[in-house]
């Protein structure tokens, strides 16, 4: 699904999100905040994520978020990569709403990614099963703002995926 098509669903929870705001800190070790987590993900994502998975690494050079189904379902795999196909064009164009939409609040990171994206370049691969976009730089501040981003995503979505030492 495309991000213009997206923005008529996105908005609303978008502008919900915006206006009352959610302290994720304090609801991260609730079982009924991953269950909310997990749901404003199917909305916004168009992928269910309790029969998907994400991954999320940092690397030297930046990172990579994965998402794969982990049944065998072709029309699930295709919405998880036109949803990262989607996640890649609007990071480069340093949107990050859909990150906010899922965690119903600024996503650590997401502000200096937006005000650094000249200098970080965001490439969806499909996999089997899903897909990834890696994310590339040679700033060190926006390194630091991308090892952020994927940290927090690691322990929000209770995700794999390794992290800078």
């Amino acid at each position: 699904m495309s991000l213009s098509k997206l923005t008529p669903v996105l908005l609303p929870l978008h502008l919900a999100f915006a206006f009352h705001p959610i302290d994720v800190a304090a609801q991260q070790g609730t079982d009924t905040a991953f269950a909310a987590l997990q749901e404003r993900g199917r909305m916004a994502m168009g992928v269910d994520q309790y029969a998907s998975r994400h991954r999320f690494d940092d690397l030297p050079d930046g990172g990579r978020v994965e998402l794969r189904q982990t049944n065998p379902d072709t029309a699930a795999v295709a919405a998880i990569r036109a949803h990262l196909a989607g996640i890649a064009r609007a990071f480069a164009a340093g949107d990050f709403t859909i990150p906010g939409v899922v965690h119903a609040g600024v996503v650590p990171g997401t502000r200096t990614m937006a005000a650094k994206q000249p200098v970080i370049e965001y490439q969806f691969r499909p996999l089997d099963g899903g897909g990834e976009v890696r994310i590339t730089t040679r700033d060190p501040e926006a390194l630091r703002a991308i090892h952020e981003f994927l940290g927090f995503q690691r322990r929000e979505h209770h995700a794999g995926g390794s992290h800078a030492h």
